[in-house]
């Protein structure tokens, strides 16, 4: 046990940084929290599903019910001979603490715990949510916890997101939704054969150049006030015959769409479809949907959480749903009241990730306020 007498968020973080939990190995995290919470009248419940751990701590009783959501799971630090220094050695320099994880995101899980302290509870329930699969397939974390806990009867009424969304400046960037996520493997399959005899073969890879050149100029919506524009991106091509003069009898094509509620799912398949059927091959493809579009209402929790930023930082929020996918897109369903609030996101999933200790104590503050608030 890492008995800590005082919560402070630079030694917090400093033993969450040393466990290497690449996802979905927890690697003693949550157990860990759990340690630091129980001291201090939490009530706790382990949720695992298959490999992955899920904590569920509360303390206090009724309503208001607020949540801190989070993942203690980091991505893999990839080449840890190109870090400057060990990925899992939560090494102090320059004023930065640099690990894994350390911006997504152990840093705002340990500013919450540390204001823990300072949170003025007067009523109603905190509770904090920890998976170790946000990073992963997302299958056995936060979405199976949710799923339970509505099974239960579970409300809340605001969900916090300890997401890195800062820029330039901590708390600049207060993210109140995100768009939604399609990917695409398609396969178009041609007839190959000799490079020489262009009469007899049907090279897909010229089929595939002209569908792409179309869907990359395709103009799929102009987003709306809330959402940025649906974007796409081709990720991967593959077709090689193994040697030069041959040509494939077929290709594979990948791709990501991150769309806004201006478009949905079916118009990106149709017209997917048909472009690829107008350049001569009908294609096959696998779709996979990893997450729809939300927004969370612009209610109690939005409005504290910029009052509380103005009133810590001096400046308010750009209020935000670009960026990448989240948990939120599962707990909205537990609260329609939920925002993302966290660190600078400059370092995430790079190597050299790193976090500023002065964002660390300062994010403190704003989650100790912005609690404070809430629970009043």
């Amino acid at each position: 046990m890492q008995a800590l007498t005082s919560l402070d968020p630079l030694a917090c973080v400093g033993a969450l940084l040393t466990r290497p939990s690449v996802t979905p190995d927890d690697a003693g995290c949550q157990q860990l929290i759990g340690e630091w919470l129980a001291p201090r009248g939490f009530t706790l419940r382990s949720m695992p599903f298959g490999d992955v751990n899920n904590l569920w701590a509360c303390r206090g009783e009724g309503k208001p019910l607020v949540i801190f959501a989070g993942h203690t799971d980091v991505v893999p630090p990839g080449d840890t001979d190109r870090w400057e220094h060990p990925p899992f050695s939560a090494m102090q320099s320059n004023d930065y603490i640099h690990a894994r994880g350390a911006a997504d995101m152990k840093g705002s899980i340990a500013a919450f715990l540390s204001a823990l302290e300072a949170i003025e509870q007067q009523r109603g329930t905190l509770a904090l949510l920890l998976t170790s699969d946000e990073e992963g397939p997302a299958v056995n974390g936060t979405a199976r916890v949710v799923a339970q806990l509505k099974s239960e009867g579970v409300e809340a009424d605001a969900i916090v997101i300890g997401e890195p969304t800062s820029r330039s400046r901590i708390a600049d960037c207060l993210r109140i939704g995100r768009r939604g996520s399609l990917s695409a493997r398609i396969t178009l399959v041609g007839k190959g054969g000799h490079v020489a005899y262009p009469d007899q073969v049907r090279n897909p890879v010229h089929h595939a150049a002209d569908a792409i050149t179309r869907l990359v100029a395709h103009r799929w919506d102009a987003g709306d006030a809330d959402f940025p524009p649906t974007s796409m991106q081709f990720t991967s091509l593959t077709s090689d015959s193994g040697v030069g003069n041959v040509v494939p009898d077929q290709i594979q094509l990948a791709c990501n769409l991150r769309f806004s509620p201006a478009t949905s799912v079916e118009t990106i398949q149709r017209v997917f479809a048909e472009t690829f059927a107008a350049t001569g091959i009908s294609p096959e493809i696998e779709w996979n949907l990893s997450a729809r579009p939300f927004l969370g209402a612009d209610g109690k929790l939005r409005r504290a959480a910029v009052k509380t930023i103005t009133s810590q930082c001096g400046y308010a929020p750009e209020l935000s749903t670009a960026g990448g996918t989240s948990d939120g897109r599962f707990l909205i369903d537990l609260s329609p009241e939920l925002i993302e609030l966290g660190p600078s996101n400059a370092t995430i999933h790079q190597v050299n990730e790193r976090l500023a200790i002065a964002e660390l104590y300062k994010l403190r503050d704003i989650y100790a306020d912005l609690f404070s608030r809430l629970l009043a």
